[in-house]
């Protein structure tokens, strides 16, 4: 990879930030708690994106992980590391795309200031950043706690946000049609028969944030492409990614272009004829 010397890295920053002409480099921070296939998530979207065409590095930021099921861009530990982020993340073209593969201390994203710090930066670097808060459900109590955990990241981060539904393929699909579109019914009926009558109240108050549908989460099967796909749309409609990328216009050799207008003349001056 080449790297660019200091003064070329910060006069890529300034115009990369001061320029509206110049595209934004997108990214998408990945975060949720453990056990919700954060990791393979970003392998998946990794390969998908490859196989579509768009050049795509994962960073780690999880200190914990030693095994990656995708290919490492680079690591990050500290967030005294900025910096040297920074410098890492010049190296690579506008048109390059990250997924930052976060830790699953969920106290990280909803009350503590550490990835805000980060966004900021990140932001600040010409970034359009979106956040994917993955979650996956095995009974109406965890989504419950998921839907408040992406409540608190959504309020803390104040990112574009994607809450995707993972390991999918794990669920049986009228199960997850509940949860698509649960009602606040069923799932009050479900904790009432889990909890004890003095936590009715607050349980019903709970079960009522649902009611006003500012969570909604996206399914993701990662057997199926179509739903890979899907996810990846919502990603890209949240941060209007693409939309300042020109069109290409394709090279038509000079003699073609003569020919298929000679042909478009010659049909003109029949039906006048006629």
């Amino acid at each position: 990879m080449k790297v660019r010397s200091r003064f070329h890295q910060h006069h890529h920053l300034e115009a990369a930030t001061n320029n509206q002409s110049i595209a934004m480099r997108s990214c998408q921070i990945v975060m949720g708690p453990a056990g919700t296939g954060k990791s393979t998530y970003c392998k998946n979207m990794h390969e998908f994106c490859a196989a579509s065409g768009r050049l795509t590095y994962v960073v780690n930021l999880d200190p914990a992980a030693d095994h990656f099921e995708y290919p490492v861009a680079f690591g990050v530990y500290l967030i005294q590391n900025l910096d040297w982020l920074q410098d890492l993340l010049l190296e690579y073209s506008d048109d390059d795309y990250f997924i930052f593969d976060c830790p699953g201390q969920i106290e990280l994203y909803s009350h503590l200031p550490v990835m805000k710090h980060l966004c900021t930066a990140l932001q600040e670097w010409g970034f359009s950043i979106c956040g994917i808060d993955s979650l996956f459900i095995s009974d109406p109590a965890k989504f419950i706690s998921g839907i408040l955990c992406s409540l608190s990241a959504m309020v803390q981060l104040e990112l574009p946000h994607v809450n995707v539904l993972t390991k999918c393929d794990l669920v049986d699909e009228h199960e997850l049609e509940k949860y698509l579109d649960p009602s606040s019914g069923y799932l009050l009926e479900t904790l009432s028969n889990a909890t004890t009558d003095k936590w009715q109240p607050l349980s019903r108050a709970v079960c009522n944030i649902n009611d006003y549908s500012m969570v909604a989460f996206v399914p993701m099967n990662i057997q199926d492409e179509e739903s890979i796909e899907m996810v990846l749309h919502h990603i890209d409609h949240a941060i209007n990614f693409g939309e300042d990328i020109e069109p290409k216009v394709s090279q038509i050799h000079p003699s073609i272009v003569a020919e298929t207008m000679g042909a478009m003349s010659t049909k003109v001056n029949n039906m006048h004829e006629t």
